[in-house]
């Protein structure tokens, strides 16, 4: 997909973004990030960086965890979020699929889809049905089991519902944390296509991906996190050329060249 014009203004901009949890553990520190409408962002980092504290920044979920925006400016179009709840968030197009797809075991596939929709108010039936079709189609595996109950699904499965889950809210901007964790190889090439396919169908994205290599074929632009901070931004195709996402990030050792270069 070809990245949308440099001059459009950004969907989401987080801009000196301060996190800290409790009173004394800061999370983030002066943290700048934007989404252009229709594109997909990659955010790079190693455990504890601070990945999921930025999407739940976003997100409005930051509370949940004894969080806070303590500086800065997170703005989805003309909505402030940070010091929002979640709902603010969801109404105005934002929605989070959360890290270890946290689906509801004891309910069915077509009941964990219908709570997706939840926080927007009465919508009409006409929407709800377009909604839960386009999840279906994209998931066909879902649209065989949706009498059965989340919890026998496997995890690949269960991942499909928690971002099926996600698009009930007909989001504009799909906030996608480590989408591929734990699942096997052919199941992480599907959900990659997904994302690629929402993506088409004009849903940005924010992408929060241990699998750098996964995160950068799919992203227009990305950033790397790093305790707390934003290091190294770029085209995501640049940033893959780098020798330190290449050593870090995507498991390659530097060529010769490099080396005698450095």
């Amino acid at each position: 997909m070809p990245a949308p014009p440099q001059d459009q203004e950004p969907a989401l901009r987080v801009t000196d973004v301060d996190v800290l949890y409790g009173s004394a553990v800061s999370a983030l520190r002066a943290v700048s990030l934007t989404v252009p409408p229709g594109g997909v962002v990659a955010l790079l980092g190693a455990n504890g960086a601070g990945k999921s504290t930025l999407l739940r920044a976003v997100s409005g979920t930051l509370r949940l965890h004894r969080g806070a925006v303590t500086a800065g400016l997170v703005r989805y179009g003309d909505t402030v979020l940070d010091g929002r709840d979640p709902v603010a968030a969801v109404r105005a197009g934002v929605v989070q699929v959360p890290e270890g797809r946290r689906v509801f075991a004891g309910l069915t596939v077509d009941e964990n889809l219908r709570t997706g929709g939840l926080g927007l108010g009465r919508r009409a039936p006409a929407q709800v049905a377009q909604a839960r079709e386009r999840v279906l189609t994209l998931f066909p595996r879902l649209a065989e089991r949706t009498r059965q109950a989340a919890g026998l699904l496997s995890g690949g499965e269960q991942q499909m519902l928690a971002i099926g889950r996600a698009l009930m809210a007909s989001p504009r901007l799909l906030l996608l944390d480590e989408p591929s964790l734990g699942l096997a190889p052919r199941m992480v090439d599907r959900i990659a296509e997904v994302i690629r396919e929402i993506n088409a169908q004009g849903t940005a994205v924010l992408l929060v991906e241990q699998n750098a290599g996964m995160a950068l074929s799919l992203a227009d632009h990305a950033y790397v996190l790093d305790v707390g901070e934003i290091r190294l931004s770029g085209p995501a195709g640049e940033l893959a050329r780098t020798d330190a996402v290449r050593r870090l990030y995507l498991g390659e050792q530097p060529a010769a060249d490099d080396l005698g270069a450095a």
